[in-house]
């Protein structure tokens, strides 16, 4: 430590203040323990700023039919213009001191930040909770560099639609955006390298929202490689073995990168070059140290970074809790249809040596399906051979989800999630069906109305394959 150092000490130190840090430090004041929690960016992390918040604001707006200046000031005005008080006040009245600075871990239970007023060291007695996040990940294709691309950083501060957009990347959030832009008005082309878009999700759910892009305008080029990027002052063109795209803009949508180039985890005997940091069934990572969110590598959602501050929670006040399992992670594609799933895929559950029946279903077909004049849904369910004991409870959020007519949902329930929920609840959340587990995609709604239905009985027994 220097000679000029300033040194305090207080019982947790949580570097780095996404959703799951947020969540630990004020659990953790709330507990009576003193919590130091140190951000250098915008305390509240990705979600509320950069990505859950603004990106729904901007589906919904396409959706509703409104103009990207509608959307624009909604998004200001749930931001607070990219200004975190609305996350700094809670945590404050808590108890939570807020250091700003770039912090870095200094050794099992240290944090050196860097202040405008120098370098402050913090000794947590009890530890440290990482929760560093994820930035935009940029692919090395030549050109690109030095241009004025988007990423979501970006994108969410527009405010007027462009002519064209290229869309780089048809993961969620490519595809998301892509629709949203082209309701908006805007021509876009959607470029994905691997042979079909959504490539974590099942063949079934891409081959649909696939189908809907095309029909609302969307270029969707898979098999895509771009080679080089150009940008001539007015506009950009991709160069790719299938053709050159054109557009006035281009949103660059290729995934995600951990936030440990820089964050000392060599101090504390980790691999400063991972990916991600390995953490036990306690959210311990090493000595003194918990971590927590994308980082982990189970799930770049916010509802696994509050699970995960949850578990560790328990752990650093020495409370009985259940240890966290990853078993039945739930997620959703918030495209239009909506995709969602819980668990593995059916690809990798047979990675996995798990042998499985799939099924496949046209739910317009069923009673209610057909009632509501339902078209091109689709149900998959990669199961164990117990699949006749699935039971599912089916709730719609009708205020936040319109009628079936004429909508989409493509889900997957895999084996291990039967014996992970239990024959317990899945919920329809907009148009998608999520397992009812605790760390379920949180969504508000006033009324929420049930019907119960077994999908089983709309599979056709010609559809089901055996292992």
């Amino acid at each position: 430590m220097g000679s000029e150092d300033r040194a305090e000490e207080v019982d947790v130190v949580v570097l780095g203040v996404g959703s799951g840090g947020e969540y630990a430090a004020r659990r953790l004041a709330r507990a009576g323990l003193q919590v130091a929690a140190v951000e250098e960016r915008l305390v509240g992390g990705e979600c509320p700023f950069w990505g859950c918040t603004p990106s729904k604001l901007l589906i919904h707006a396409a959706r509703e039919g409104r103009a990207l200046p509608a959307a624009a000031a909604r998004i200001r005005e749930a931001t607070h213009d990219w200004h975190d008080d609305g996350h700094v006040g809670p945590m404050e009245d808590e108890g939570v001191r807020v250091v700003r600075g770039h912090g870095r871990l200094d050794g099992p239970g240290r944090v050196r930040v860097s202040t405008e007023g120098g370098d402050l060291v913090l000794t947590g007695r009890r530890g440290v909770v990482l929760n560093t996040g994820t930035a935009p990940a940029v692919p090395p294709v030549p050109g690109l560099d030095g241009t004025p691309y988007w990423t979501n950083r970006e994108v969410f501060e527009v405010e007027e639609a462009p002519a064209s957009l290229a869309v780089l990347g048809a993961g969620n959030i490519g595809c998301e955006l892509a629709q949203a832009f082209a309701r908006l008005g805007t021509r876009v082309t959607l470029l994905e390298s691997a042979e079909r878009i959504l490539v974590p999700e099942e063949p079934e759910a891409a081959e649909v929202v696939t189908r809907v892009l095309r029909e609302e305008g969307v270029e969707v080029r898979t098999r895509a490689e771009v080679t080089r990027v150009e940008h001539d002052g007015s506009g950009f063109t991709l160069v790719t073995g299938t053709g050159d795209v054109r557009a006035d803009h281009l949103l660059v949508a290729t995934g995600r990168r951990p936030h440990l180039a820089d964050v000392g985890l060599e101090s504390v005997g980790l691999d400063p070059d991972s990916d991600t940091v390995a953490v036990d069934e306690h959210c311990r990572a090493a000595d003194r140290l918990w971590a927590v969110g994308d980082i982990t590598g189970h799930g770049a959602y916010t509802h696994m970074s509050l699970y995960q501050g949850r578990v560790a929670v328990h752990d650093i006040l020495e409370q009985d809790g259940p240890p966290a399992t990853y078993h039945a992670v739930s997620r959703v594609t918030f495209t239009d249809p909506e995709v969602a799933g819980v668990g593995l895929t059916e690809a990798q559950a047979r990675e996995q040596g798990i042998a499985v029946v799939t099924g496949t279903a046209d739910i317009g077909s069923s009673p209610r399906g057909w009632i509501d004049e339902a078209t091109w849904y689709a149900l998959n369910v990669p199961a164990s051979t117990r699949l006749q004991q699935l039971y599912l409870n089916y709730t719609r959020v009708q205020n936040m989800a319109p009628q079936l007519t004429d909508r989409y949902v493509v889900v997957n329930i895999p084996a291990a999630t039967i014996e992970a929920v239990g024959g317990g609840m899945v919920e329809q959340r907009h148009n998608a069906v999520v397992g009812r587990v605790d760390r379920a995609t949180p969504i508000l709604a006033s009324k929420i109305h049930q019907v119960n239905f077994n999908p089983y009985w709309h599979v056709p027994k010609s559809l089901v394959r055996k292992d």
